[in-house]
């Protein structure tokens, strides 16, 4: 085996290892959060999966205003996965939700 075979090995396995741990922190944020099975949502399609990405939605807005008031119970670790999720499960789905949650709210005065 040459160096380069072996350089290419260890990216590929580092790469793997940063998925699976991407993964575990997107699973255990919306089984927590939201008693959410990561793989169950993944499979969903259609008006189930734009109920249950508004409702990751509605979690990551909770979570940012528990971080904007400094709330002791806030986990940056967290609001990321639960981010990272949405925007995984919003890019399998061909839908009108962005992967940003402020994005579509109403404009002020209309609600």
């Amino acid at each position: 085996m040459s160096m380069t075979t072996v350089k290419k090995e260890s990216l590929a396995f580092l790469e793997a290892k940063r998925q699976r741990n991407e993964e575990a922190r997107q699973t255990a944020a919306l089984f927590l959060l939201g008693g959410l099975d990561l793989e169950k949502v993944q499979q969903s399609s259609g008006p189930e999966r734009n109920s249950i990405l508004r409702r990751l939605r509605r979690l990551i807005e909770r979570e940012r205003l528990k971080g904007v008031r400094n709330h002791w119970s806030y986990d940056l670790n967290r609001h990321i996965a639960l981010s990272q999720a949405f925007k995984r499960l919003s890019i399998t789905t061909r839908s009108s939700l962005s992967c940003c949650p402020m994005n579509n709210r109403p404009p002020a005065g209309t609600g």
